[in-house]
């Protein structure tokens, strides 16, 4: 297990070498903020009304389609919003540095415009399917939209391959239920003395996905609509009374990101240390694994909001990345650094462990909610990233391959709970990043088509033609 860990690693240092993956991630957000005229800065307040609107005047949406603009931000938020925030954060400490944080907010920056492009033509390319519900993603606006159509269907059922992977094996599955079983039996062992098999937290989940999973698109939907914003107000609720408590270490805390982002960072304690090309791939893999700009995932639940034209749909998107990473990664991440707890050698193969203990040591009974809370976190993740997983299957295979597919989902989520932590974050470092290269050459190809959407919408066209 531990050869086959180190050689997904050493993949994986390839793939997010800063020239590779990182570059593309970044050059494509580049671009495309460029193409919208800056509309994460220029539109934000907007974006940030758009998105709150579903919520509080209850907005149904003038347009057509499956689920309405709220929910479609909820479902992609339960998939965005999971361990990746309270586990992947931590990971990205341990490889990477302080430094990799400084990485993850470039990620973000950019992103914003990314995700925004990518709910534009998920919306823009959105199919019926033949049992009659909308169905939306890279692979259709990969299909319909670029004009090589030679390279369009090989680059469709690429993403799809490494999509429905992903899902299965990856970020989107096993290393949910795996953080969970972590944070539970870390809450076990320091609140009641308790050593908990990871079977047991790993039956729970499953179960309740496999609950939920039976009801398709909607009833995730109703699921995320309620349960996202409870889950991330719990969440914040008890990292901001972390801040409070230790408000006189934020100068350290961004000092050390700042300055470990550009130099090195020493050994010290357990921790290893790193080079800045690890706090650069450590960042940017962590940060497109939690905020999913780039990755493709999100557009198939922004494809089918009932909006009046796509970029309305877009701006909830550039609000999504903004919560998940500057808000919710943010907090997690002056958690672990302030605690100082990241360079023990005891948690040197941590996830979401790491971020319990660091809350407990100051808040004792802490590590209950994170336990909680990552529970909460990895069930939205994992429903959300059924239906992911579910489209490309559906897109490869047609409706036959739902079923089947469903009920693998379902019981790897088990297995994900009870394999060592290293080997899962691995896996779905890997496959997030194959997933993201048909998705990203997609968006660069039809950077025009965003810019002249988002014209239209901006110059008072808000209709969908």
């Amino acid at each position: 297990m531990e050869q086959l860990t180190n050689l997904l690693n050493q993949l994986s240092g390839y793939l997010y070498a800063p020239y590779a993956l990182p570059a593309l991630l970044v050059g494509a957000g580049a671009y495309l903020t460029y193409q919208t005229g800056f509309v994460q800065i220029r539109h934000f307040g907007t974006a940030v009304k758009e998105a709150l609107s579903g919520m509080f005047a209850g907005k149904e949406g003038k347009g057509e389609g499956t689920i309405t603009s709220f929910q479609a931000l909820t479902t992609a938020l339960a998939s965005t919003v999971g361990n990746g925030n309270i586990g992947g954060v931590a990971t990205a400490i341990i490889v990477g540095g302080p430094g990799a944080i400084f990485w993850m907010w470039v990620t973000a920056a950019v992103g914003m415009a990314t995700k925004y492009s990518e709910a534009v033509l998920g919306v823009h390319y959105r199919v019926t399917t033949e049992s009659g519900e909308f169905a939306s993603g890279p692979m259709y606006y990969i299909t319909n939209g670029l004009k090589e159509k030679p390279y369009a269907k090989p680059l469709a059922y690429m993403f799809c391959v490494f999509g429905a992977a992903t899902a299965l094996f990856g970020t989107g599955n096993m290393a949910q239920s795996n953080t969970i079983a972590q944070t539970f039996r870390q809450a076990a062992q320091q609140n009641f003395d308790l050593d908990v098999h990871p079977l047991i937290p790993g039956l729970l989940i499953t179960v309740a996905c496999g609950l939920v999973l039976l009801g398709g698109i909607k009833r995730i939907a109703m699921v995320s609509e309620k349960l996202v914003p409870s889950m991330i107000v719990v969440y914040m609720l008890m990292g901001l009374v972390y801040v409070v408590m230790n408000v006189g270490e934020i100068p350290a805390v961004f000092g050390v990101i700042f300055s470990n982002a550009f130099t090195p960072m020493a050994a010290v304690g357990g921790f290893v240390g790193a080079g800045v090309s690890q706090a650069i791939a450590a960042g940017i893999s962590r940060g497109v694994l939690s905020n999913e700009a780039g990755l493709g995932s999100a557009p198939i639940a922004h494809g089918i909001a009932k909006v009046s034209h796509p970029v309305q749909q877009g701006l909830v998107g550039v609000f999504e990345v903004f919560v998940d990473t500057i808000v919710v990664c943010s907090m997690t991440a002056f958690i672990i650094i302030s605690s100082g707890m990241w360079q023990l050698a005891e948690f040197q193969q941590s996830s979401g462990d790491l971020t319990a203990a660091a809350l407990d040591a100051q808040m004792p009974g802490a590590s209950l909610l994170v336990a909680l809370c990552s529970f909460l976190f990895g069930f939205s993740t994992l429903i959300g990233w059924c239906y992911y997983g579910e489209k490309c299957f559906e897109f490869m295979f047609g409706t036959k391959g739902i079923v089947p597919y469903r009920f693998i989902y379902t019981a790897l989520i088990l297995v994900g709970a009870v394999v060592p932590v290293p080997i899962v974050w691995a896996i779905g470092t890997l496959l997030n990043g194959f997933m993201a290269f048909p998705n990203l050459i997609g968006l660069i190809g039809l950077g025009g088509v965003v810019a002249k959407l988002t014209k239209e919408y901006f110059n008072g066209e808000r209709t969908t033609s």
